[in-house]
């Protein structure tokens, strides 16, 4: 019943953050509010909040392997899994896009994120510190959206092409996708942070494993769905613009706000073997990025393999 209670919790978790981010995005449209500042703001505070709400949920409950497992245990995903699976489909071109700055700063927040750690505790001061680095990201991307915006380049953006978008949305299906999502969001976080400490006891594992696996994995798949049309659309940009951003979503938003909230105490086995698997697979972006290289079928195979073997590692 349990592992039926967390899967229902995750489906309304995802259902609800996207009525969350069509009801937000075409709310703000209609105020007036850019479809840029949308898109680099509101879209992607959205697609997080699944994961937002399982990490406040968890810090609130006292598991907070849960709620720092779930954000480490993502990026893990969204490095090797997502972008593996969908390569072992179609390749991913990423010898095109231009992503070094995007990646330095991904690098420079896990980097940032180890040391706060480090104190053993995410308390306010360092939820603010999270949250000041965020800014600088937020800045950075408004200030390259608008250079490229300038400049005529693909990332010129019309509200059809904003996530969730739809100029004719009445006023009343925006109200009911908000209500939607701020109702669902709570709910689904719940049903999945009890029943996953449920299945916990029972397996004698700890809440930090069921964090970096069952949840980590669950929150990705919104990620690894995105990912994999943009690889078969040959979207390569897309795909690796998705999983940075998401990983210094994950590291700087999520844990800033849940440990402003709520403090985090920071499991001492994270620094044994998790901190450092993240980081690593972080860098393993390094030559798709410097060095012009695509995503093969082969490095899909290699990365997919690699995030298989974490987990088993994980789970032994």
């Amino acid at each position: 019943m349990e592992w039926l209670l967390v899967s229902l919790g995750l489906v309304i978790l995802l259902l609800a953050g996207d009525a969350l981010v069509r009801g937000a995005v075409n709310l703000s449209l209609r105020i007036g509010i850019p479809a840029l500042i949308v898109s680099l703001t509101i879209v992607a505070f959205g697609t997080s909040a699944p994961e937002l709400l399982i990490s406040l949920q968890a810090a609130l409950k006292n598991a907070p392997g849960i709620a720092i497992g779930n954000v480490v245990g993502s990026n893990i995903a969204n490095i090797l899994l997502v972008l593996g699976i969908p390569a072992i489909l179609a390749p991913i071109h990423t010898s095109h896009c231009n992503s070094k700055r995007n990646f330095i700063m991904m690098i420079a927040a896990s980097v940032l994120f180890i040391a706060l750690a480090a104190d053993g505790f995410f308390r306010m001061g360092n939820g603010l510190v999270l949250l000041g680095a965020l800014a600088l990201v937020l800045g950075s991307a408004f200030y390259q959206a608008r250079c490229h915006k300038k400049a005529e380049a693909a990332a010129v953006m019309d509200e059809e092409e904003v996530e969730g978008a739809d100029p004719d949305m009445p006023w009343w299906r925006i109200i009911v996708f908000l209500l939607l999502g701020l109702i669902g969001l709570p709910l689904g976080a719940d049903l999945m942070v009890d029943n996953a400490e449920i299945i916990a006891r029972r397996y004698g594992v700890s809440d930090t494993v069921i964090g970096l696996t069952l949840i980590a994995l669950g929150t990705s798949l919104p990620e690894l769905a995105t990912t994999v049309m943009a690889a078969l659309r040959r979207q390569a940009d897309v795909a690796l613009g998705n999983v940075i951003g998401s990983n210094m979503f994950n590291l700087l938003a999520i844990i800033g706000i849940t440990s402003i909230v709520h403090p985090i105490r920071v499991d001492p086995d994270f620094f044994d073997f998790d901190f450092w698997v993240m980081l690593g697979a972080s860098f393993m972006l390094f030559p798709f990025v410097f060095l012009k290289k695509d995503i093969t079928r082969i490095w899909g195979v290699i990365l997919t393999a690699l995030y298989l073997a974490y987990i088993l590692i994980t789970l032994t």
